[in-house]
């Protein structure tokens, strides 16, 4: 019996008639246009690192396949120009770090960083996330979950576009290991305390702010909430074992 197909991708999915179906997504997708800089970190590293979206499609598929080895998983969701992810998984070897980004020069640039850090332990994804998490991750695969600075889609109207939902949440207890970790960061407050709200009603999870953890380096977009005085707020959820 052939495997079967896992089901259609975030825009990849169509009425009856032919339309495209409108879906509320987390991300709203941006530019394309790539940098000399970003060209040539794509040119030299794609091949290997950058995971093409119709391998996600493929029957069977298994993350560990893209890595050519069996290793501990993190994901990390949204690393827009991959400044944390080149530190924390050069800093971390032993683990494989699938990066799910869909701004394709977020990714060109986090290709060169990578490679300047020699974090060869690093691939790039640009398919939906949640999706990613329902269809690719495997129950209780999953050692780490990295979800800094998500989009906190400030206007109330466009709250149903948040990542960090109950629904997401059980998703993510579903996914990571017993006494696996989920860590996250936010420079908006409002944002914050809904995270923190979420997360403590999950009965999968305990944990709640943290100070701010250490390994993650300061990254611009860090740098820019702190300059107009927003407090960065750490959180850290372990699955309960």
């Amino acid at each position: 019996m052939s495997e079967k197909l896992p089901p259609a991708r975030p825009h990849h999915k169509f009425t009856e008639d032919g339309r495209r179906m409108r879906e509320v997504l987390t991300y709203a997708r941006r530019g394309s246009r790539f940098t000399p800089q970003q060209q040539q970190a794509w040119d030299d590293h794609h091949e290997a690192w950058v995971v093409p979206d119709e391998a996600a499609d493929v029957p069977g598929a298994r993350i560990s396949d893209w890595f050519g080895r069996e290793a501990p998983l993190v994901v990390e969701i949204g690393p827009g120009i991959g400044e944390a992810t080149a530190v924390l998984a050069a800093a971390r070897p032993e683990v494989n770090v699938l990066a799910l980004e869909v701004w394709r020069p977020g990714i060109a640039t986090g290709l060169g960083l990578v490679a300047a850090a020699g974090a060869t332990n690093v691939r790039f994804l640009g398919v939906d996330a949640v999706w990613t998490m329902e269809h690719l991750v495997e129950p209780g695969g999953l050692e780490e979950l990295w979800t800094f600075f998500p989009d906190p889609w400030p206007k109330k109207k466009h709250h149903k576009r948040r990542l960090i939902t109950p629904s997401f949440a059980a998703l993510v207890v579903s996914r990571l290991r017993p006494g696996g970790t989920w860590r996250l960061a936010t420079d908006w407050a409002e944002y914050a305390e809904q995270m923190q709200e979420v997360l403590d009603a999950e009965p999968g999870l305990e944990g709640g702010p943290v100070e701010r953890w250490a390994a993650r380096p300061v990254t611009k977009f860090e740098r820019k909430g702190v300059a107009v005085d927003r407090e960065i707020v750490d959180l850290r959820y372990r699955t309960r074992d």
